[in-house]
């Protein structure tokens, strides 16, 4: 018996990222609505996750952040929609850079929750995506946030709610 071997068409992905740390010291001295806006407006280089899954922060300003994703094949689960993962990264990103842009000065934070809730499939055809990240709660110690993931008619496609954990000034 002969053996049949399928080759699938093969994709390939190349990009770059800025050296994060060199990014840091680029943001001494701002403020967090600051640090975002410039970041927003290209004056300082995205993270590089936000290189990696392909979305960047479009906007910010006290209290509230957006980024802006368009779906990919790379961005796949085994099932032909967009992982799970890209939704969660969005809004984890919006609802953490919200918090940044009430800090006056650079703060140790992280998320110490985030509770998702999916509505709706994303795939290549959906189109560009956007991800709104608001502070509910701006606490010393302990800020909440929540976020919306939409389509460009405003559909809902994802919204979440996280906690974030202050640790240090």
């Amino acid at each position: 018996m002969g053996s049949v071997r399928r080759v699938a068409d093969e994709r390939t992905r190349t990009y770059s990222w800025s050296d994060p740390l060199a990014a840091l010291e680029l943001a001494a001295g701002l403020s967090g609505v600051e640090l975002m806006q410039k970041m927003a407006a290209g004056e300082l280089p995205q993270p590089a996750i936000a290189e990696t899954l392909g979305f960047r922060l479009t906007a910010a300003e006290s209290g509230r952040a957006v980024f802006e994703a368009e779906p990919a094949e790379f961005h796949y689960n085994p099932i032909g929609t967009v992982h799970a993962g890209l939704a969660s990264t969005l809004l984890d990103s919006a609802m953490g850079c919200a918090f940044v842009t009430t800090l006056d000065a650079a703060t140790a934070w992280t998320t110490l929750d985030l509770k998702v809730n999916f509505t709706r499939p994303i795939t290549v055809e959906t189109g560009r995506i956007r991800c709104i990240g608001t502070v509910v709660h701006p606490g010393r110690r302990v800020a909440t946030t929540e976020g919306r993931l939409e389509d460009l008619r405003g559909a809902l496609l994802a919204h979440a709610t996280g906690t974030i954990l202050v640790l240090s000034a």
